[in-house]
């Protein structure tokens, strides 16, 4: 048994979600609202029996790790270092290829940053960076929590301690933690400076911010801050400051504040303001903005108000409403960051989070402001500014809303306003044409079926529960009656693996491992497994009490509904045809085509029998 399998024979599906949301006994399942997407009614599912989960509105579902992978926004390898420790298994690494140098790289940043808070704590080497800190307000227990450490002002007192536990040169170096000169020796990155270790979602260390000491902010040529290089463990697109201790907070508060600076997260966690991330200066990523909609849809932003951080804002603004999150925008009082703000008074702090403005009403605010806007110049600056926003609006309601507003605003005729934003360009920051269909896929966002989609899915879920009634089936519907391909393959293996079993029940795993050793494509396994997990929980969920009369009685039912969409799309495709044989002349093709279109009417007629 390899460690993978050793872990989900050790673990139970049913107690690990748990940890994150509640779930309810329904039949032989357990049911709850989804945590990967807002829905009133549950539609998230769980099998006990066959460790699986599925979310029937959003569509995301697998196993053990693939939970814990969406829940946490983990790669396997993640999610198998977290797993492993509560099924007690010790990892073993069978391939170092693929994981040795993350792990090693994951072990060197744990000790560099134990380290790092040490030499803070206790030597006297850092006595201005602790001064430095506890005149900014922070109390040992913060320090303590965000592993705040100091690096010493040397060449290589990293580099020795970590050779000491057997890293090699090359190792730190693509850890981050080293720079390799002209002549080929290597010297620590970080030296004489207030380091803040950077934690990916699941608490591990991946990097760090480091501000310079304050006895050499005088001379010091590399500037006050400075940041990890991206390493195989560090993307700082994928990474928001914060996030591994906010998350529940931000789970149970439903809001998110995201706010530029690491200091700003630090001081509002001190307050007691935990829900709160940074962005570290930058405009937030599409991938920064999926992983905070794995926890909420509600945002708020408070950004410095230089230049550069209302480019920030705005554009992370611009992110978040083409994801369709619900945005507030926070105004701190006097122009002043949350960490000045709550240094000065922290009830100011919370006093401007409950303020916070709807984004719209802080667009048109910011925007028309004293603005004389009956000036024709100043109108088209106003317009084309807000017609950018609106254009990132992913939802028809709220782009119409804003729309109707500015109409108002403007004194300009709605119409105009539409023409004007169809035919705008996306800025290249907003990729829409490629991200759009990705974004409805990753985020939650609920993927409408055809009518003929869900009844396949409904016949094959059936199939499934009440086997006996398969040799109907296939009397009955030709694999190429169900339309969408994935579910002609399933329904084709299906009639194979039944015809050439001995057991008259569908068994779960036994038809898994038989699709193992009977698919060649790798790519097709995956969705065929896929399948036969969310058709078996929709056979659990919706027809767990149907006995056989009454399944039989169903598959009648579905299978007339079936054929006669499959028959009225043929009798459409072969009219077309028709009407081109005509246009062509061509009076032997028509007189196929018409033969054919007979059969077709005649067995649309039989379904009425």
């Amino acid at each position: 048994m390899d460690q993978k399998d050793e872990i989900k024979t050790r673990l139970d599906l049913v107690e690990v979600i748990r940890e994150y949301i509640q779930l309810k006994a329904v039949g032989v399942n357990f049911q709850a609202r989804c945590p990967f997407h807002r829905e009133k009614t549950p539609s998230f599912i769980v099998s006990p029996e066959r460790q699986i989960w599925k979310c029937f509105g959003c569509g995301k579902g697998g196993d053990i790790f693939t939970f814990v992978m969406e829940m946490e926004g983990l790669s396997f390898v993640e999610a198998l270092r977290q797993l492993a420790p509560k099924a007690g298994v010790k990892l073993q690494w069978q391939d170092p290829r693929v994981t040795s140098q993350r792990n090693r790289t994951l072990d060197i940043m744990e000790l560099a940053v134990n380290y790092y808070h040490k030499v803070l704590l206790e030597l006297p080497q850092a006595k201005s960076a602790r001064e430095y800190l506890q005149e900014r307000g922070l109390t040992e227990k913060t320090i303590e929590e965000f592993k705040i450490g100091y690096s010493m002002d040397s060449w290589d007192d990293l580099n020795v301690k970590l050779k000491s536990k057997n890293f090699s040169d090359p190792e730190i170096l693509l850890a981050g933690l080293a720079v390799k000169n002209s002549k080929g020796s290597f010297y620590d990155r970080f030296r004489g400076r207030i380091m803040f270790p950077i934690n990916d979602y699941n608490g591990n260390p991946v990097a760090f911010t480091a501000r310079v000491s304050p006895e050499k902010e005088a001379t010091e040529k590399m500037g006050k801050y400075i940041n990890s290089p991206q390493t195989s463990v560090y993307d700082k697109s994928r990474i928001l400051f914060g996030l591994d201790k906010a998350k529940q907070s931000i789970r149970e508060e439903d809001t998110v504040i995201v706010v530029e600076g690491q200091m700003d997260v630090i001081a509002s966690y001190q307050t007691g303001v935990k829900n709160i991330v940074a962005s570290s200066g930058t405009a937030l990523s599409a991938e920064q903005i999926k992983l905070l909609k794995r926890y909420t849809n509600n945002v708020l932003f408070s950004f410095d108000v230089d230049v550069a951080g209302q480019l920030a804002a705005e554009r992370g603004i611009e992110q978040a409403l083409a994801q369709d999150m619900n945005i507030k925008v926070i105004q701190v009082p006097g122009g002043k960051d949350p960490d000045e703000c709550i240094k000065n008074n922290p009830d100011d702090w919370q006093k401007a989070i409950n303020q916070a403005t709807n984004v719209k009403d802080y667009y048109f605010n910011k925007e028309f402001g004293e603005k004389n806007t009956t000036d024709i110049k100043i109108k088209k600056e106003v317009a084309t500014k807000l017609l950018t926003v609106i254009s990132q609006i992913s939802s028809p309601i709220e782009k119409d809303i804003w729309l109707q507003h500015l109409s108002s605003r403007l004194g300009v005729d709605e119409s105009v306003l539409r023409e004007v934003l169809s035919k705008r360009k996306e800025p290249s920051f907003v990729n829409r044409a490629k991200n759009i269909t990705e974004n409805q896929a990753n985020y939650g966002v609920i993927q409408s079926k055809s009518h003929e989609e869900m009844l396949a899915e409904s016949l094959l879920a059936l199939i499934l529960r009440h086997t006996n009634h398969l040799d109907h089936v296939i009397s009955q519907l030709m694999p190429s009656m169900l339309g969408n391909n994935i579910f002609q393959q399933f329904y084709k293996k299906l009639v194979i693996y039944y015809n050439k079993s001995n057991n008259s029940l569908f068994d779960y795993q036994q038809f898994r491992s038989w699709l193992h050793d009977h698919v060649e494509y790798e790519q097709e396994l995956s969705q065929l497994e896929q399948l036969v997990d969310s058709l078996s929980l929709l056979a659990d969920r919706d027809f767990y009490q149907l006995d056989e009369q009454s399944a039989g009685k169903e598959i009648k039912k579905i299978i007339k509904q079936i054929k006669r969409k499959f028959y009225t799309k043929r009798m459409n495709e072969l009219e077309q045809k028709m009407a081109e044989a005509e246009q062509t002349n061509d009076s032997k093709k028509l007189q196929a085509l018409l033969e054919e279109f007979r059969n077709v009417v005649d067995d649309m007629k039989a379904l009425n029998i």
